[in-house]
């Protein structure tokens, strides 16, 4: 029984990712769902210094992130440790231990894709020590089969 709860909640969840709506009286733009296992200390990190930087964060932790990744259109090569979705309209997907300066970015430009990753787990990134000098590459993706993802931002680059 509990195992069917569980299924049910993850189908419920990966279904509803991308149509999740702000609290009322905040902004969708600063209005975050992460996704995430119960026991990622990094994913706390980065929630919490996503929170501290003036957003909103709703938590849902889940055992098993498989079925949000796949609804959200994250390519495998993409993948990292906890799924996020943000915006109003325009729903965009945050995966892995994307900075600050990357999310404000999306949410300014608004361009058309599917959403931006830190693939992985980069040391220095948000997350996972917070260097201002760490270098890796945040991806955009369009979630469309077969993609070659494209460099949206680089961290560190001075």
């Amino acid at each position: 029984m509990k195992t069917l709860i569980k299924i049910a909640a993850a189908s419920w969840l990966a279904g509803n990712l991308l149509t999740l709506h702000a609290h009322a009286g905040e902004t969708d733009d600063k209005h975050i769902t992460v996704f995430k296992t119960p026991w990622c200390g990094c994913c706390q990190v980065w929630v919490d210094a996503v929170e501290k930087a003036g957003y909103t964060v709703e938590t849902k932790d889940m055992e098993d992130l498989s079925s949000i990744k796949t609804q959200a259109g994250v390519p495998a090569k993409l993948e990292a440790c906890h799924t996020a979705a943000i915006g109003g309209d325009r729903k965009y997907v945050l995966e892995g231990h994307v900075p600050l300066a990357a999310i404000s970015k999306l949410m300014t430009e608004q361009p058309d894709i599917r959403g931006i990753s830190t693939p992985g787990m980069p040391m220095g990134s948000l997350g996972m020590g917070e260097d201002p000098k760490a270098k890796y590459d945040v991806l955009a993706f369009t979630g469309k089969t077969g993609e070659t993802p494209t460099l949206y931002y680089q961290a560190g680059k001075q």
